[in-house]
């Protein structure tokens, strides 16, 4: 009944709005109904609008022929849902017509209306709990938001919240990229380091973080986790499956922290963003007095600190994961390539350990010496080099002047002459030998020794310099077997090969022409 009246009411409000001067679309926007829907009760009077509601009232539905059914499965079992009343509907009656389950599910629901059959639920019965012992629990969950950046486009955070059951101290910390086990165990330490000490026994949900299986009671954890919780020795109570009211103390901490601290605030980088998060438990959420308790957190951290256990830090092996090497000693991470040191390839096959600390990324080898660690880069498909990782580091300086005036064909005069290099390029000195070994592999051992002599003469102290005088010693040796062999015409403006350009041609005698001349005369 209540129904068809506050149709007519509708009724009456639309066809008041239409002789106000309202337009079809004003009126749909003002009572949230359909602009067809106003116009068709526009054109009917109010005797043939009457005539619509009675219609509709006593119509035909096209499941009246299963209504005694489902009054009786109802009357067993009223929590039965709609969904699983369709699937009895269709296990009992292979003929049941192929309506959608939202036809099926206003049919349940005026059934339940008519015979007064509304749906129920189990109730679940509550007791209020005595407050813990101070330091004897903590409670974890996790939430994420949705902010807005400057840009007004959206930025999805995470977050991580741990609060005290005593004293309902909170502590909460953001993220921009999901938590992971190792990330979820760092939060944990900040947030130990915040509280200044460790609870006894800290609730979870069932996450994938830090559980695999509850194992009917024998947990088995994530392997870092297990790791952790085996250096902290906290104990670990994990709640049931679905049953979040069994930690509502945090429940309650991270809808507070996105209706109070995350509501309308703007995003601009997630380390502010923790900055902000932490000035605001210092003034709003650990300092103005508990709804339920009455009192102020911070105050009763205060006397709940001294039961925790003593904090004290712990060096978290951040988790690695094995990447394959390049053959130009690269690797491949997350869209961009990061030099790595000469000599890391070893072949097909070679690996190395890569893990991400803060805003640097870990490479070590597979025996666990590091091998560099480089800053991430933000962006895609770019290569960050290090043009340390190009030195040869094999050996110590010394060992490699004494490795290297022994290729020389006078050993006394050319580590001479590499000391003085080292003195005066101490710091490149490396790169120095680097340079030397290669232009000694390149070029014949008699010019190397005419070479080292002119720079020794000269007092020229470079290894690119040397390469230089090398390679004028070989172009000049290669001239003159060249003139040797064959003759060659020379461009003067060249500038090379002065020798053959300044060539004097024979001349023949005037004379000659003028007995010709007069020969033919």
């Amino acid at each position: 009944m209540n129904q068809i009246f506050n149709k007519l009411i509708m009724y009456h409000e639309i066809q008041e709005m239409n002789r106000n001067g309202f337009s079809n679309t004003k009126i749909s926007e003002k009572l949230v109904i359909n602009r067809r829907t106003v116009h068709r009760y526009l054109s009917m009077s109010e005797q043939e609008y009457e005539d619509f509601i009675e219609l509709q009232t006593h119509r035909v539905r096209e499941l009246s022929p299963y209504e005694d059914w489902i009054r009786t499965k109802l009357e067993l079992h009223q929590e039965t849902s709609a969904a699983q009343m369709h699937d009895w509907l269709l296990e009992h009656f292979p003929h049941f017509p192929g309506v959608t389950a939202r036809t099926v599910y206003n049919f349940v629901m005026w059934v339940r209306q008519k015979h007064h059959l509304p749906h129920t639920r189990p109730l679940r019965e509550y007791n209020a709990v005595e407050e813990l012992p101070y330091g004897l629990q903590a409670q974890v969950d996790f939430g994420q938001y949705n902010m807005r950046d400057g840009l007004d486009k959206r930025v999805k955070v995470w977050f991580f919240a741990m609060s005290l059951s005593r004293s309902r101290y909170k502590f909460i910390f953001f993220s921009d990229i999901p938590f992971t086990s190792h990330t979820a165990i760092e939060a944990h330490e900040k947030a130990f380091s915040f509280f200044h000490g460790i609870p006894d026994q800290i609730v979870y949900d069932q996450d994938k973080l830090f559980i695999t299986d509850e194992n009917g009671g024998d947990l088995l954890l994530t392997s870092a986790f297990k790791d952790y919780c085996r250096e902290r020795k906290f104990h670990l109570h994990f709640c049931r499956k679905a049953d979040p009211e069994s930690k509502g103390k945090i429940e309650n901490v991270v809808k507070y922290v996105k209706q109070n601290f995350l509501f309308n605030r703007p995003f601009s980088d997630v380390n502010l963003l923790n900055t902000e998060a932490l000035a605001w438990l210092g003034r709003t959420a650990n300092a103005k007095s508990h709804a339920g308790t009455q009192k102020v957190p911070f105050s009763e951290w205060r006397i709940e600190q001294p039961c925790l256990t003593p904090f004290t830090a712990v060096t978290i092996a951040p988790p690695s994961i094995l990447y394959a090497v390049r053959k130009d000693n690269i690797i491949s991470w997350k869209g961009n390539f990061y030099t790595l040191p000469s000599g890391t390839y070893k072949g097909r096959g070679t690996q190395v350990s890569v893990s991400r600390i803060e805003d640097l990324l870990q490479i070590s080898s597979l025996s666990g010496a590091v091998l560099c660690s480089p800053a991430i880069s933000s962006g895609k498909g770019k290569t960050i080099a290090n043009t340390d990782h190009r030195r040869d580091k094999s050996g110590k300086i010394q060992q490699m002047i004494c490795d290297l005036s022994l290729q020389f064909e006078d050993a006394a005069l050319s580590k001479q002459y590499l000391e003085c290099i080292l003195k005066e390029k101490p710091r490149y000195i490396r790169d120095q030998l680097i340079i030397l070994r290669k232009t000694l592999n390149d070029t014949d051992k008699h010019l190397i020794s005419k070479t080292l002599h002119h720079c020794v003469d000269m007092q020229i102290y470079s290894a690119n310099d040397f390469k230089s005088v090398a390679d004028s010693y070989f172009k000049k040796q290669a001239l003159k077997e060249t003139c040797h062999i064959n003759p060659i015409s020379a461009n003067p403006l060249s500038g090379s090969m002065l020798g053959i350009a300044h060539y004097q041609p024979r001349k023949s005698s005037i004379s000659d022409y003028d007995h010709l001349m007069q020969g033919t005369n």
